[in-house]
């Protein structure tokens, strides 16, 4: 049966006023929320002034972004920590506004590496919390071999990094941008420089400088185009990745009992106090609001 207009309206009265409770619901968390969409807000009238469409854009999308967290947790009843809350909030502001807007990925060496750091460990968090979330009986967890679990979480993280890259490779080569940094190297070694096509590996070494067209690049080198910005990046997704996988295993091997700080950083199921989208749908339904 498809909902009447006033059943649509009451689920969207119910769904907004569980946000507005979810934003509150840590004090730690909406204050980092209220001070990135400050300052996301100061960016865009920013960009707007100076005609910058593009990078106005990005602060719309970071606008949108930065509601994500909460969305999910009403949505899908799933409790974040405030340090993953928070981290998730920092990481979207920092790749957006930082990197994009104010261009970070240029100006400051090996930030792109810092975030893709972070998100091997979010990821790999999110992988080791999918087994719990997704066990109806949470008694039943650590049954589970603890090498399960890390491998689980582990593969996870390296996935997400994988598909990231995918991505990046799909933009570059459809679109033209340059999500996957060019970095300048001073030799080359390939075997398709070998004329007598015997797979044997030519080198180029000492390369100071690259002409094309007739023009020199001004690089000082050769510029390899992406293939060593991608394996940096897969590099420090799995350094993310181990950090928590490790952590994440002698926390499960002991049952929970041997807490670490990456625990904080693990999704849980949202218990009845702090569903507030029932809650909404509770109250709305007891005082007769939306009925008319």
């Amino acid at each position: 049966m498809k909902k009447t207009k006033q059943e649509k309206r009451r689920e969207k009265r119910n769904f907004r006023q569980a946000m507005d409770r979810e934003l509150r619901e840590h004090k730690s968390s909406f204050i980092v929320f209220n001070i990135l969409r400050l300052l996301v807000i100061v960016a865009l009238v920013r960009q707007l002034m100076r005609g910058s469409y593009e990078s106005a854009f990005f602060c719309i999308l970071t606008m949108t972004l930065l509601y994500v967290p909460c969305w999910v947790q009403v949505r899908l009843r799933i409790e974040l920590p405030p340090p993953l809350e928070i981290t998730i909030l920092c990481f979207i502001y920092a790749a957006e506004i930082l990197g994009e807007v104010n261009a970070f990925y240029e100006r400051i060496p090996n930030f792109d590496t810092m975030l893709h750091t972070l998100n091997g460990f979010l990821a790999a968090a999110v992988g080791f919390s999918l087994i719990m979330l997704l066990n109806d009986d949470e008694r039943l967890t650590f049954d589970l071999s603890p090498l399960f679990l890390a491998l689980v979480a582990f593969c996870f993280s390296m996935t997400i990094g994988v598909l990231w890259e995918f991505f990046e490779f799909f933009m570059d080569w459809f679109f033209h941008t340059d999500m996957q940094r060019d970095t300048v190297v001073h030799a080359i070694h390939s075997a398709a420089l070998d004329m007598t096509h015997s797979n044997k590996v030519v080198t180029i070494p000492n390369i100071q400088d690259v002409m094309v067209n007739g023009e020199s690049l001004g690089m000082g080198g050769y510029l390899d185009i992406g293939l060593i910005d991608t394996m940096k990046d897969l590099f420090v997704n799995f350094i993310g990745a181990v950090v928590f996988c490790v952590a994440g295993f002698f926390f499960a091997k002991s049952k929970g009992a041997r807490k670490n700080a990456a625990l904080g950083f693990v999704p849980s199921k949202k218990t009845e106090d702090r569903d507030y989208l029932r809650q909404a749908q509770e109250e709305n339904t007891a005082s007769g609001e939306g009925e008319e």
